[in-house]
């Protein structure tokens, strides 16, 4: 028994310390291509070297952090290519989970829609651009839960949180624009018009890619160019 809450006692402890370091990635506070050293990063956070190092193995699993041995590691970079990627799949993952939450639709779902809508909405006017990235993340996770697919939601929260890496650059620029394209999601889904749902989350990522591209100074790429 004792083993067993030491052991729970640490996961928590190394938790902890993977959430913070991914908060700070995420709002950009590591920069990409930042060094990461452990005996720094342990004295910030005031644990001690182990919770760290098995966060950076995390992070590293997950995509954020990059090491190389013998170097150490650093905050991967993400590159344009790879963003792109990586809105291609969120158009076809996004568009289903709306269609299906358009589908299951129910008063639970559409309050916490709502909820999170009016908590970015405030995120917004204040201009408190960490809180819209986070709420932005927030919004889309509610999406994939009202689409009450189990297959879905062990897709949507990684690829939500690389996302949210994405929208931490332009969230200045996109935070009003992409409060309003989730409310007009949000009508949609609430109606239980999956085509118009669907056809909302696709144009709403369109939307994000395009503020991306024009981040890295870059241009949206069509079939007959």
């Amino acid at each position: 028994m004792t083993d067993l809450t030491l052991g729970a006692a640490h996961r928590t402890l190394r938790d902890e310390v993977t959430k913070e370091l991914r908060r700070r990635i995420l709002s950009g506070e590591l920069a990409q291509g930042t060094r990461l050293v452990e005996d720094r990063l342990a004295a910030s956070l005031g644990v001690s070297r182990n919770p760290v190092r098995e966060s950076i193995r995390v992070l590293a699993a997950e995509g954020f952090v990059q090491v190389v041995p013998r170097l150490g590691a650093t905050v991967a970079t993400l590159s344009t290519e790879e963003g792109e990627e990586l809105f291609d799949v969120r158009m076809a993952i996004e568009g289903l989970a709306a269609r299906l939450a358009a589908r299951k639709r129910s008063p639970d779902s559409a309050a916490r829609l709502r909820q999170v809508l009016d908590q970015a909405r405030q995120a917004v006017d204040g201009g408190r651009l960490e809180a819209v990235a986070e709420f932005n993340t927030a919004f889309h996770l509610a999406v994939g839960e009202a689409a009450g697919n189990s297959y879905l939601s062990l897709m949507m929260k990684p690829m939500l949180q690389r996302a949210q890496w994405i929208f931490s650059q332009t969230a200045a620029a996109r935070g009003p624009h992409s409060w309003t394209e989730h409310v007009s999601l949000c009508e949609a889904i609430i109606a239980g018009d999956e085509d118009e749902a669907q056809a909302r989350a696709v144009a709403h990522v369109a939307s994000a890619r395009r503020s991306f591209l024009a981040a890295v100074g870059r241009t949206v790429k069509h079939p007959n160019d």
